[in-house]
């Protein structure tokens, strides 16, 4: 036998097993657990990709909210479940946050979870009152700077990404960060409406309707381009501190020891949903944008804002209740 057909013949034999296995998963319904109650930004990422994912698969795809401990709770589940691909997690941006504020966690994130791909991102926005002096990033970092006792920052909770935002940008315009935590962003939003803190960053969804009805006033985004549903809102890095950025984000795991052909399945289910242009507008109106990274990406991506939010947490001094 030629030596190229033997080689062939070969490879043949080696990516048959892993084809097998692609094409025998799932062989049951995919339990997707989400690590918050219902109706925030990561359960309804979830629910809009349950369904094209589970006619991808060809099994049904089953959301379970597993809430509490910022998260910790549902992800320490799908650590703990079977590594064979039919148990994943659904988490937002505390996956990276919680290894660095929480303690005595029964698992490592860093080791118990193989990424498949980020899903979503949520811009945020720096959102003062209508009536706040301050009408460009400029002017407000000129306020921040000068006001007697500092400016009242209501973030969505410690330690969440409303409030890393709030302190990143703090720490790089040179400002005291006045902290007032809210239990969500809804509490925080209405205090900025009525007069009782001074500063929010908010994500689209919560701010945008109040923004539009000239009540709330944007000054910039956190993400790293413009918002296509306010366009003229610059962001926080093109009005003078490049490189910041600092979103809400939504991403898919599986188990630690899941085989790559099982992950591939994910993936693949995981972009053929977000491809849904059903899927994609209803997202698009709630003030995100659909990812779908490749996984080594997301893989790289997830240890490096791990590292990113480890430093800012330890600089900011930021901790939990």
């Amino acid at each position: 036998m030629p030596r190229l057909t033997r080689r062939a013949t070969l490879a043949g034999l080696l990516a048959a097993p892993a084809l097998a296995h692609a094409q025998g998963f799932p062989t049951r319904p995919i339990r997707l657990v989400v690590p918050y109650p219902p109706g925030g930004g990561a359960d309804t990422a979830a629910r809009l990709l349950a369904e094209p994912m589970a006619a991808f698969l060809g099994q049904p795809v089953v959301v379970e909210n597993r809430g509490g401990a910022g998260g910790a709770i549902g992800a320490g589940v799908v650590a703990q479940a079977a590594p064979d691909g039919h148990t994943v997690l659904l988490d937002a941006g505390a996956h990276v946050v919680n290894p660095a504020i929480l303690k005595g966690l029964s698992f490592d994130y860093a080791t118990a979870f193989a990424p498949i791909t980020q899903v979503t991102v949520w811009p945020q926005l720096l959102v003062v009152n209508a009536s706040f002096p301050a009408r460009t990033l400029a002017e407000f970092v000129q306020e921040a700077k000068t006001r007697r006792g500092g400016l009242s920052f209501g973030s969505s909770g410690n330690a969440t990404s409303s409030h890393l935002a709030g302190a990143l940008f703090a720490q790089s315009a040179g400002f005291e960060l006045v902290h007032v935590p809210y239990r969500g962003g809804g509490p925080a939003v209405q205090d900025l409406l009525a007069g009782n803190i001074h500063w929010h960053m908010a994500t689209v969804a919560s701010a945008l309707g109040h923004i539009q009805a000239g009540r709330l006033r944007a000054l910039g985004t956190t993400h790293t381009a413009r918002v296509p549903v306010l366009p003229e809102v610059p962001t926080i890095a093109e009005s003078g501190y490049p490189g910041y950025t600092l979103n809400e984000w939504n991403g898919l795991y599986a188990p630690a020891g899941v085989p790559e052909a099982a992950l591939d399945r994910l993936h693949a289910a995981a972009l053929h949903a977000l491809a849904q242009p059903a899927v994609k507008s209803r997202i698009e109106t709630l003030g995100a944008l659909t990812v779908g990274s490749p996984r080594a990406e997301f893989v790289r991506f997830v240890a490096e804002s791990r590292a990113r939010m480890a430093r800012l947490v330890a600089e900011a001094r930021i901790t939990v209740d």
